[in-house]
């Protein structure tokens, strides 16, 4: 089926194809140090999406990060430059003369041509966002570097957030959405499907919703049972508990549905979690995300 992609996205803001580069920053989370939880997300252990070459032991600054990155993705071809990718953790939370210095450190790197933040939608201050606007949005000058913020909104449903413990609600992802969108900012979302107690209707939902939204990009999961989680425990306990994808063709049905239903100008960043076979409990498929494609 036809479907708006990220390099759509992006050859819409550059003049050549861009590569995006993973950093670990080292940032924390607020729903683990205490602030409003110490447990996370029962769906998270932050070591599955880490790649390689971010240090994910926080001992490699971002410059040695992008140096090991672009060095990596080199493989890929030549490119017109790069997207330094702030992935792991929350990547707005801290002090805001910090987060500061971590982008201004990646945007300084030859070669990089913008950011992409992803982050809650309760951990963007005032003051973080201010600057956003100043030196990427509406009040940038002219050639400025690029911003991408993915929002993690991850259920439309207040009922699920309160489930999977995010400590926020859906309002609170609209509005920061809007005000990102109000200050010049593109915006990203990022979706679960499958979360535990939903149904295909309320799939559906989330796509009428999400499009709603002034948001450029989206993002979509399935959902995963990783080692190390409250989810991994609870589906110990009782496998029968937490419904999942059993196979990619049966989750390709409702990523279909969802593209039909959803706003036709979104651009899907992707679609699949590739989390390490040594953290994956289930759902087991072992194909690449570019697999998972070929069957939608």
């Amino acid at each position: 089926m036809k479907y708006r992609t990220m390099n759509d996205y992006l050859s819409g803001v550059f003049p050549g194809r861009v590569i995006k580069v993973a950093v670990n920053a080292g940032l924390g989370c607020p729903n683990r140090d205490g602030s409003i939880g110490r447990d996370g997300c029962i769906y998270c252990n932050n070591l599955s999406f880490n790649p390689s070459y971010a240090a994910s032991d926080i001992t490699g600054s971002i410059t040695a990060q992008l140096e090991k990155g672009i060095r990596f993705n080199s493989r890929k071809g030549s490119c017109f430059g790069y997207l330094a990718y702030f992935q792991s953790f929350t990547n707005t939370y801290g002090p805001t003369d910090r987060l500061i210095e971590l982008y201004e450190e990646a945007l300084s790197y030859p070669g990089v041509k913008g950011l992409v933040i992803a982050t809650r939608p309760d951990c963007i201050k005032p003051d973080l966002a201010d600057w956003f606007e100043l030196r990427f949005g509406r009040k940038a000058p002219p050639g400025h570097p690029h911003l991408l913020v993915e929002i993690g909104v991850e259920s439309t449903l207040d009922r699920t957030l309160i489930l999977i413990n995010r400590h926020h609600t859906y309002q609170c992802a609209t509005d920061c959405i809007n005000d990102l969108n109000k200050r010049g900012i593109d915006t990203g979302a990022h979706l679960i499907l499958g979360l535990p107690g939903e149904t295909e209707q309320d799939w559906m939902t989330h796509a009428d919703r999400v499009s709603a939204l002034p948001i450029k990009t989206l993002k979509l999961h399935q959902l995963q049972v990783v080692k190390g989680t409250a989810l991994a425990r609870m589906y110990e306990q009782d496998p029968s508990s937490i419904r999942l994808f059993n196979t990619p063709q049966e989750y390709a049905a409702v990523v279909s549905a969802f593209i039909k239903r959803a706003r036709q100008d979104l651009c899907y960043d992707r679609f699949v979690s590739e989390t390490p076979q040594s953290l994956l409990l289930a759902p087991a498929w072992g194909i690449k995300p570019h697999a998972f494609n070929s069957i939608l």
